[in-house]
């Protein structure tokens, strides 16, 4: 076999490996449902583009250098004696241009979609709909979720309820160690800290059952600290409320206090009310003399 012949099938052998690869990465991409780049929300589909805008800008760097890095150290092997040596091109004013110029015209590029971004997705900017919102109190506990709905007098534990189509105001607090609030359907993921309140804003535009979790580590509990998000019907949503409203327990600061121990896998469980100053209440308890 000729040294001609012999370059051809190997650097064929190397073209069907790499493109054998990326198939199978493409298929097994293709066959999984990752919830960041599933979105059911405004909110989460907005920052699902976002990501692959910015990924797509940084392949036009990433990808040229890996090539180029690849084939500069092939051409230019010990055992190349064709490589033509050309040390004039150090300094070469078109030759700066092009590999500064493009990373730097992507990186300006990024910055502004990085500013826009940040006020078009900011937590606390509420969302515009024909609804009205619906406000929900959030409380991390050790280890599990307590949703509370101040409108409608009822509370939920690791079981979150909303009207599809409506704007949710989420008000969002921890009385345990720090924790975060993520339902990665339907947009941001945003910390929950003793003795603060934090803001977000999401909206849900299909009706499903969407997986919310902790997105911090917050001790030994950490891994069951999960609640299931149902964007429902305006019906349904009412017939959940008038459910919970049946139910015999209710949500007082004695009630409260026996929730607050820490536990896991906790089940769902559902409160025909809830104390009216209960969240507020949670966060001066970590405010000191001053805030009480």
């Amino acid at each position: 076999m000729s040294a001609k012949v012999s370059k051809r099938v190997r650097r064929t052998l190397i073209a069907v490996v790499i493109l054998w690869f990326l198939g199978l990465m493409v298929w097994y991409l293709h066959g999984q449902n990752f919830a960041v780049l599933n979105p059911r929300g405004a909110v989460a589909l907005k920052e699902r583009n976002l990501m692959i805008t910015t990924v797509l800008l940084g392949m036009i760097v990433i990808v040229p250098v890996y090539i180029m890095t690849f084939a500069i150290a092939w051409r230019y092997r010990e055992g190349n004696k064709k490589a033509k040596y050309s040390p004039e091109l150090s300094g070469n004013l078109w030759a700066e241009l092009l590999w500064w110029g493009i990373p730097l015209a992507i990186i300006g590029t990024l910055s502004f979609i990085t500013w826009q971004s940040s006020h078009a997705l900011d937590p606390r900017r509420p969302l515009t709909a024909a609804a009205k919102p619906l406000n929900v109190e959030v409380i991390a506990l050790d280890w599990k979720w307590l949703f509370i709905y101040p409108a409608q007098d009822v509370a939920s534990i690791n079981w979150l309820e909303l009207p599809v189509n409506t704007p949710v105001n989420f008000d969002i607090t921890a009385d345990a160690p720090m924790n975060s609030f993520w339902i990665p359907q339907l947009g941001s993921q945003i910390y929950a800290m003793p003795g603060m309140s934090s803001q977000l804003h999401l909206i849900a535009d299909k009706t499903g059952d969407y997986s919310g979790s902790s997105a911090n580590l917050s001790g030994d509990g950490f891994a069951g600290m999960r609640f299931t998000a149902e964007a429902a019907s305006d019906q349904k949503f009412n017939d959940w409320v008038r459910l919970a409203k049946r139910s015999p327990q209710r949500l007082d600061m004695s009630t409260y206090a026996q929730l607050a121990r820490p536990s896991k896998n906790d089940p769902v469980v559902t409160y025909s009310s809830a104390d009216s100053d209960l969240y507020n209440k949670v966060l001066l308890k970590y405010m000191g003399p001053a805030g009480r």
